[in-house]
């Protein structure tokens, strides 16, 4: 017994599953004439197919050809094809084939048949094939058609008859397959959001919109700036804009770890729902999730892959062990620069492999449309000025720095990369940034500084009351103007508009330390830090601060030694060592501070730290009088 395999790679087994040596391309002419209905060709036809020309060097290949094929059928003692001087036909076909839904009837078990159908097509048709012809390529993409033709038909007349939870299962796999060749094809979005719906999956998305488009009007209706709020629909509104409903081609990347063998978590299952989730949020297009696994098990890098594509990106997700369980890494790469513009760490807990699939391909899907629709609005402001691009992107790098001079250069960046349309809403944010941070290294010296930073962030809401960045700076100033519970308001808003930002996440985490909330504060930039390993020296400054108002002085010190420049922390530093009573090493960062800001003056300092409770401010009162900032300090609120 012979058998022939074509899906994932062409073959001829032996019935003990060994494979069999034969010409390559006399295994291609066995399986197009397999597939032809009278089970013959003309040689002419045979050369266009395996050469592309029927000519005089087309003719003498196959002659060559069909001696091989002879001789080699001589050995196997079985003749498949019969050659005369016209034609070529089959002979003795082999015994078995994975052709077999070309001549079978549409009578049977519909489950049966669907099933074998997707076992079958899941991997690529004739994989690998060395046949370069116009006329192959045509005839395998004629092939491609008869197989989705099939399936649909297959999935069409199973979809209305699914009710057990293995036949759904079976639908929603198939739906998939097709959905991956034939991302445009209607009918299968609505078989696949009829077995999400099932799931409760498109309710818990509709009450995720729901939610947000509530925050976003109750945010605006408390603030009598709402009239310069320009109007639209926002993002992540089920109904969407036009420009969130431009089609984005993002491969599903699966790039599997050694590290998580056998644990019971089924990530081929998460790649599955998330697929269904960006299906229901009918916004972005999955491209061909099935070559982009085989790609990433491959070992391929995503640019030299995904470089057909204007607009590309590439999803991984690594699944490793850790102490405390099982961990999820998630990223986003833009393929165009092969930049991660997000990452995620997910703890998988101790809930069943389901209940974990679903709420993260829930949190996955949202994060990564709002990420996807950013830069898309990004790359389309720029797109006519990539000079000003650059511009924003240098200002954004200063800002990075923590200096006033370089926040100063920032500005000069941000500024000329606003001349090319001044309602950028990520430039405006920007600039809204450099004010704030230039209060708090001038110690809030000048309350103008926050106008500015307001004003720029008010203008950024404006541009686009639908993304993160406006609400974030606003949020960051209120904190500044002691405004706690408006702070909170508008980073909650903005975390909800962009979650898994890890930026957003320690902003949020610095509110809640001014809201002398420093338990909340510590779990939350504890959550940046893990999004961002690499974490900026902000969010090591939080975590420091909020630990010593909880007591937790060597762990406050532990974070300062992780910063890049441990001198933004020399007050709490000096305050850490103090309450641990070690007098000299707090003294040497009481010198320090006086060398770097002569003029330091710690009565004006804390009078604008913006801690919204007194016992907050004491205990960093206290910290600072055994450092010995100076001899005795009065016990009047500094409110």
């Amino acid at each position: 017994m012979f058998s022939l395999h074509t899906f994932g790679g062409l073959k001829l087994l032996e019935g003990d599953g060994h494979e069999v040596a034969f010409p390559e391309k006399g295994l291609l002419i066995l399986a197009y004439l397999m597939l032809e209905p009278t089970s013959r060709a003309s040689r002419s036809a045979i050369a266009r197919l395996l050469w592309g020309d029927d000519n005089g060097s087309a003719q003498v290949n196959l002659r060559k050809l069909v001696s091989r094929i002879r001789v080699r059928q001589e050995a196997l003692g079985r003749s498949f094809l019969r050659f005369s001087e016209t034609a070529v036909e089959l002979d003795a076909p082999p015994t078995t084939s994975d052709l077999w839904f070309a001549h079978m009837d549409d009578d049977g078990p519909i489950f049966a048949r669907l099933k074998s159908l997707v076992r079958t097509f899941e991997a690529e048709f004739l994989q690998g094939i060395d046949c370069q012809s116009a006329v192959f390529f045509h005839w395998r993409e004629a092939q491609h058609g008869r197989h989705l033709s099939a399936l649909k038909k297959a999935l069409n007349a199973a979809a209305a008859e699914a009710n057990g939870m293995e036949d759904v299962a079976l639908v929603r796999e198939a739906a998939l397959l097709v959905f991956g060749i034939d991302p445009e094809d209607r009918d299968i979005h609505r078989i696949l959001l009829r077995i999400f719906d099932a799931e409760g999956e498109v309710e818990h998305f509709r009450q995720i919109f729901a939610q947000r488009a509530a925050l976003l009007a109750s945010w605006l209706a408390q603030r009598e700036y709402a009239s310069e709020i320009r109007a639209g629909d926002t993002i992540l509104h089920h109904e969407g804009t036009s420009a969130a409903r431009a089609r984005v081609k993002i491969p599903l990347l699966l790039l599997p770890s050694t590290e998580g063998q056998g644990q019971d978590y089924d990530a081929s299952s998460l790649v599955n729902d998330i697929a269904i989730g960006f299906c229901a949020l009918d916004s972005l297009q999955i491209a061909d999730r099935y070559t982009a696994v085989r790609v990433g098990r491959a070992g391929e890098r995503a640019v030299a892959t995904f470089d057909q594509w204007d607009r590309s990106y590439i999803l991984e997700m690594r699944l490793s062990l850790r102490d405390n369980g099982p961990l999820l890494f998630s990223q986003l790469v833009d393929a165009a620069s092969d930049e991660i513009i997000w990452a995620e760490r997910i703890g998988l807990g101790q809930s069943s492999p389901e209940e974990r699939r679903q709420a993260i391909a829930r949190h996955i899907v949202l994060s990564l449309a709002g990420q996807i629709e950013r830069r898309e609005m990004m790359r389309s402001h720029f797109e006519e000025n990539p000079a000003a691009y650059q511009r924003y992107l240098a200002g954004k790098r200063y800002i990075e720095r923590l200096s006033v001079p370089d926040l100063q250069r920032a500005r000069g960046e941000l500024e000329m990369a606003l001349r090319t349309g001044g309602h950028f809403a990520p430039a405006l944010s920007a600039m809204a940034r450099t004010y704030s941070k230039e209060w708090v290294l001038t110690f809030g010296g000048d309350a103008a500084l926050l106008d500015e930073a307001e004003s720029y962030a008010m203008q950024a809401i404006a541009a686009r009351r639908d993304i993160a960045d406006g609400y974030r700076e606003l949020g960051m100033t209120k904190v500044f103007r002691k405004a706690s519970e408006e702070s909170i308001e508008a980073l909650k808003l903005a975390e909800a508009l962009n979650p898994g930002h890890a930026g957003i996440i320690a902003d949020h985490a610095e509110a809640l330390l001014h809201a002398s909330r420093p338990d909340l504060a510590l779990t939350k930039i504890e959550s940046a830090i893990a999004l961002n390993p690499v974490s900026p020296d902000t969010y090591l400054w939080t975590a420091s601060v909020a630990s010593y108002t909880l007591g937790r002085f060597e762990a406050a010190l532990d974070y300062i030694g992780r910063m890049a420049n441990a001198r933004l922390a020399d007050r709490i530093s000096a305050a850490s060592w103090a309450m641990l009573g070690h007098e000299e090493k707090a003294g040497f960062f009481v010198r320090r501070v006086h060398r770097t800001n002569p003029d330091f003056d710690v009565d004006r300092w804390l009078s604008v730290v913006p801690f919204k409770e007194q016992w907050q401010r004491d205990i960093y009162r206290e910290g600072l009088r055994r450092a010995g900032f100076w001899k005795a300090i009065p016990n009047v609120s500094m409110a």
